[in-house]
């Protein structure tokens, strides 16, 4: 227990001392350069983006080239560069939002959703799930061809269905846990690459 309270601790002090707005953003940082999902001049948006760690990470690596725009329920405060829009990603109002704003297709896609946590095991990956396989239905509607997709997902029966269903629609789909990510958690990322639009 120790050894995960020290990890934890670990990033969110190195976060504070870069200027991150969480520890989350080391997590996108060791999944890019794993699988270099984020390029400059790419356009990239971020469901569940509060509280803006990622968007920190993206807009960085896309560079003032690129386009970044940032999701999610919560208020989220301003990033310089980054357009970030307030909505529940299960309303289809949210999605016309996104689609508006973008003016085009998206290089990449990321989700780092969660649901409030009940602490019944079974009823919250159900959630988490369901969140994230809407994070990919508006994933599939805003992707380029060759786009790259990274949702958050938590262990459990349902993920390897939802994987089945990813492998669809991307050429090459990865479950990974970044080493910033606490071992212990049920958390894991799963990492879409080619976006397959046909299908």
């Amino acid at each position: 227990m120790k050894l995960i309270d020290a990890k934890k601790d670990y990033y969110r002090k190195l976060s504070k001392e870069e200027g991150y707005r969480s520890r989350s953003a080391y997590k996108l940082i060791q999944l890019n350069e794993s699988y270099h999902i984020l390029k400059p001049g790419s356009t990239v948006v971020d469901v569940g983006c509060a509280p803006g760690g990622w968007l920190q990470v993206a807009r960085k690596a896309v560079s003032r080239s690129g386009k970044v725009i940032g999701v999610d329920i919560e208020k989220v405060a301003q990033l310089e560069g980054v357009t970030i829009l307030q909505g529940d990603i299960e309303n289809v109002r949210t999605i016309n939002l996104i689609t508006e704003t973008l003016n085009g297709k998206a290089n990449t896609h990321l989700s780092d959703v969660s649901p409030k946590i009940s602490g019944l095991w079974s009823v919250d990956h159900a959630k988490q799930i369901s969140l994230s396989k809407s994070s990919m239905k508006i994933a599939t509607q805003i992707l380029a061809k060759g786009g790259n997709a990274v949702l958050k997902v938590f262990e459990g029966e349902l993920l390897k269905e939802f994987t089945e269903e990813a492998k669809d629609v991307f050429t090459r789909v990865h479950i990974t846990k970044p080493i910033a990510s606490r071992q212990r958690s049920s958390e894991l990322y799963m990492v879409c690459l080619g976006f397959k639009p046909n299908n």
